[in-house]
Order: C-alpha cells, then sequence, then structure tokens
C-alpha cells in the first residue's frame, strides 16, 4: 500500500517505486516500502531528528538543540544556518581524484556534477571515462566505480558523456544524466547492481535537482529550457525558459547546472 505501480504499455513490464516519504527495504522484485525515519534516521544524520512534511510526507530533517545541520540530501527539506560574518579556509583539502589524468580508481578525467551525501560520501559524474565514481569520507587513496565503466555505449550497463548525479534517498538510487544517450537512468546502490533502467528517454539532459516532493528538474540543454518531472513520467512540465535561445528574461542559453530551493 506503500508503493507506487505503473506498466509499461510497450513491453509489459511492470514498475514500482516507492511513495514519498518510504524506503524500499526489500529488493527490485519485491518491494516492501518502509517508514524513511525508521531506516538510518532517514538519512538525516546524528545531529538531526526525522519527521514527515505535513502535506507531502517528503523526509524532514530537524536539527537537534546544539547542533547546526548543513548536509542537505535529496528528498528532504534542510535547515542551514551560516554566520554572516562566516570565513573559509583559504586552502581546500583533496577529497576526489589528485593523483592525475586518468581511468585508475585513484584518479579522475573531466570530472563534472557531483553530490554530497549525509556521511560526507561524494558520487562524481566523470565525462570522459562515462562513470560514475564513488568516494567514501575520509578515503582519497581510492574510489569506486558505482555505475558504468563499461566503455561509451548505450547498453543499460553503460554511460555516454554523464555530465551530472545525484542521490535518491528514497529508493537509495543514483539519478544520473546519461547526455551522450539522450536519457535520464537510475542505478541502485545495492551492492551486485550491474546495469542501470531509464527514467526519461530522448532528452538532452545536462544538469539534475530534486526537490522536497521528490520532482526531477532537468536542465534541457539543447531546448534552452528546465522541465520537472514526475517519477513516471516521460513529458515533464516546463518550468524555465522554453521561449528558445537569448538573453531575454524569459530566456534561457545553454542551461547546464541548477538547483532547487
Amino acid at each position: 500500500k506503500n508503493a507506487l505501480c505503473s506498466e509499461n504499455r510497450k513491453t509489459s513490464a511492470i514498475k514500482c517505486t516507492c511513495k514519498t516519504g518510504y524506503t524500499n527495504t526489500g529488493s527490485a522484485v519485491h518491494f516492501v516500502c518502509k517508514d524513511s525515519c525508521t531506516i538510518k534516521n532517514g538519512g538525516c544524520g546524528p545531529r538531526a531528528a526525522c519527521s514527515h512534511h505535513a502535506k507531502t510526507n517528503a523526509v524532514r530533517c530537524t536539527k537537534k538543540a546544539g547542533h547546526t545541520n548543513t548536509r542537505p540530501a535529496s528528498g528532504d527539506i534542510r535547515t542551514v544556518n551560516i554566520s554572516a560574518n562566516a570565513k573559509w579556509a583559504q586552502n581546500g583539502v583533496t577529497v576526489a581524484g589528485g593523483h592525475g589524468e586518468g581511468g585508475a580508481t585513484n584518479q579522475l578525467n573531466l570530472p563534472l556534477g557531483l553530490f554530497v551525501d549525509d556521511d560526507q560520501t561524494v558520487v562524481i559524474a566523470e565525462w570522459l571515462h562515462n562513470r560514475i565514481m564513488q568516494w567514501k569520507n575520509g578515503n582519497t587513496t581510492n574510489g569506486q566505480v558505482v555505475a558504468g565503466g563499461n566503455g561509451q555505449g548505450n547498453g543499460l550497463n553503460q554511460l555516454s558523456v554523464s555530465t551530472d548525479v545525484l542521490i535518491d534517498k528514497e529508493t537509495d538510487s543514483l539519478i544520473i544524466c546519461d547526455r551522450g544517450n539522450q536519457r535520464v537512468v537510475r542505478w541502485s546502490r545495492r551492492s551486485g547492481t550491474t546495469q542501470g533502467e531509464i527514467l526519461i528517454d530522448n532528452i538532452d539532459c545536462f544538469g539534475l535537482a530534486m526537490d522536497e516532493q521528490r520532482y526531477l528538474y532537468v536542465s534541457v540543454y539543447g531546448k534552452n529550457e528546465v522541465r520537472r518531472y514526475k517519477f513516471g513520467e516521460n513529458i515533464g512540465t516546463l518550468v524555465a525558459g522554453g521561449n528558445g535561445q537569448g538573453a531575454g528574461l524569459n530566456q534561457l542559453n545553454g542551461p547546464t547546472y541548477l538547483f532547487v530551493g
């Protein structure tokens, strides 16, 4: 009762996803949708309390007294308190790559979009090697290929010019802009995953973002527009641009990355 299922009219395949606020703890075939707050505190981390939005049931993370929550996760409502007098360190630290250009697991080659999880795990869309790399917090020696990495191609186990990635906490999966294949795909983060599934096809995607209600926003580079999608939809709703390429206030010019507040 906490899952939403639909049938592909062409293949008769059944696709299911958990409703907002629930996480699948079963398998891709046998769905068991449990309250996300009962699973690793909904991804809120140890310094926040997990609850649900009254209207949307999306996971809401509220900072505990004496703590500031500064690590957002897709689909969650987060509060960030930064002092007006805050100063940033002038020298950063390497958290991924840094071992020259290449395809080894300790290297990156043209990294583009990235996403930081609650535990500071970083996932990176790597353009030239057509793969998504994951780097655990504190381990700067080697990353891990978590999607693609099987050469450039259009197979479900392949990527082609991946430009952006985010983590969907509800399904514990990666949402990837597979731009060279003109599609948005989803890869489970579960161990043993060898291929993804197509969420949206025939789209010149570039950047991705997700709001608190789990609507997916996609910048469509070639059409100079941004569209919003509900999971299971392939058309989406125009939310920005769409009036041709230009500099007008109602136009966009090659939109790439985006953020939804």
